[in-house]
């Protein structure tokens, strides 16, 4: 009846039949995921959208002129004058200290008393054997 040639010919068959199942049943997967990010993807879009359009009309002009009216009391909000604006030159420097830089660097060990060791040696470790 069934040579062993045709059992084996029906086993390839079958086996490929189910390769190509799962297979296809794979893509089909993939398929589902890919679409869902896009969906995900299209979402996060529309919500940029939307919030770009809320962002727009809550920092208009006129709006942003209401609310400064409305609340001008309880802020104590007032118009900027050109003499308030201010250049660099218009900072004063701060005079450095060497001694309170050196302290604040060496967690206050260099204070010069006498008592510390900033007077004899480095009290940093650096793992050298001369000293």
């Amino acid at each position: 009846m069934f040579r062993t040639s045709d059992i084996i010919l029906i086993a390839v068959m079958v086996s490929a039949a189910a390769l190509t199942y799962k297979t296809k049943r794979e893509a089909e997967e993939q398929l589902a995921a890919v679409q869902k990010l896009h969906a995900q993807i299209r979402y996060e879009e529309d919500t940029i959208d939307l919030l770009k359009a809320d962002w727009s009309l809550l920092t208009q002009p006129s709006r942003l002129q209401k609310l400064t009216e409305t609340y001008k009391s309880q802020l104590g909000l007032e118009p900027v004058n050109a003499h308030q604006i201010g250049g660099l030159d218009d900072v004063p420097l701060k005079p450095v200290n060497i001694q309170e830089l050196s302290s604040q660097r060496l967690g206050g060990m260099a204070d010069n008393s006498g008592k510390g060791p900033a007077d004899s040696t480095d009290p940093v470790v650096t793992g050298s054997t001369v000293q």
